[in-house]
């Protein structure tokens, strides 16, 4: 190891930036930094996200809806700009008091609530239209099972092998190799459960894989951390590449992707903000 040694103090402070692409956002405090009101819609759902990972798959959820009939699960999307500090707006932060998008506001009953976490938003979704979630006990608690999976693992591939491999400041040869070891482990885990069965949670398509596809789709693509896939060999998971293409070919899956993102419509208000959308874009992953 060619690491530079180093010694903690006894007690941790923070000095500021600590570089990075993220290093002059982060702090160790929570709460508001600016008083700034969230827009509205006219929709049942506000959704206030990023095409990101974690945005991707609450888009895909409500574009998946639509697709199967679902027309009261109309939403506007609205874009939070991570690198312009927006989720900490005080507008954001009452909805999700971790600054972290996605984050939803449902107001299709007589009280609007917030829920935050891509997961729990989800659940709350296939929960609400009965979809994507299967009612019999064991097949539920599989899907389940899958999809606390996927939220326990993003942060490995993302904030653990993604910083230390692309963001970083400095290249820390034990923590690229730690959190490389973790990133193959996970595609492995994925790989030889989708051996098989045709999906994460069985035969059947379920949040568990409207979860996990984004994550593992960017990277087993090379779409991300400098194009991690390639060091990482993700070639190698035939399985996982297999589900990647299959879902991807998705119309819901294809442009739920595209919401909130540079690629794509940086808001989402209805199915007509497609039309102008480069066709190929619309072609699948």
């Amino acid at each position: 190891m060619t690491d530079t040694p180093y010694t903690p103090p006894k007690v941790w402070t923070w000095e500021g930036d600590l570089g990075g692409r993220f290093g002059g956002i982060n702090r160790p405090t929570a709460g508001a930094r600016e008083d700034r009101a969230l827009p509205v819609g006219e929709h049942p759902f506000q959704l206030y996200s990023l095409g990101t990972p974690n945005g991707q798959k609450v888009t895909i959820m409500f574009e998946e809806l639509l697709d199967a009939g679902h027309a009261d699960a109309e939403y506007d999307a609205w874009l939070i700009d991570i690198m312009e500090s927006q989720q900490f707006w005080s507008g954001f932060v009452e909805i999700n008091p971790n600054s972290k998008i996605p984050a939803l506001v449902d107001r299709s009953g007589a009280e609007p609530f917030r829920v935050f976490e891509s997961g729990a938003i989800l659940l709350h979704l296939a929960e609400k239209f009965d979809f994507l979630l299967p009612r019999s006990p064991a097949r539920r608690a599989e899907t389940l099972s899958w999809l606390m999976w996927q939220m326990g693992s993003a942060p490995l591939l993302g904030g653990g092998f993604g910083h230390f491999y692309a963001y970083a400041p400095n290249k820390i040869e034990y923590a690229i190799n730690r959190f490389a070891l973790e990133a193959k482990r996970l595609f492995d885990v994925a790989n030889q459960q989708l051996a098989r069965t045709r999906f994460l949670a069985g035969d059947d398509y379920t949040i568990a894989d409207i979860a996990a596809w984004p994550w593992l789709g960017m990277l087993y693509r090379g779409d991300a951390y400098d194009n991690g896939a390639e060091f990482l060999s993700l070639h190698e998971y035939e399985h996982v590449g297999r589900w990647v293409k299959e879902i991807g070919q998705r119309p819901g899956v294809i442009r739920g992707r595209l919401v909130n993102s540079a690629k794509g419509i940086a808001e989402r208000h209805s199915a007509a903000d497609f039309v102008a959308l480069d066709p190929e874009l619309l072609k699948g992953a």
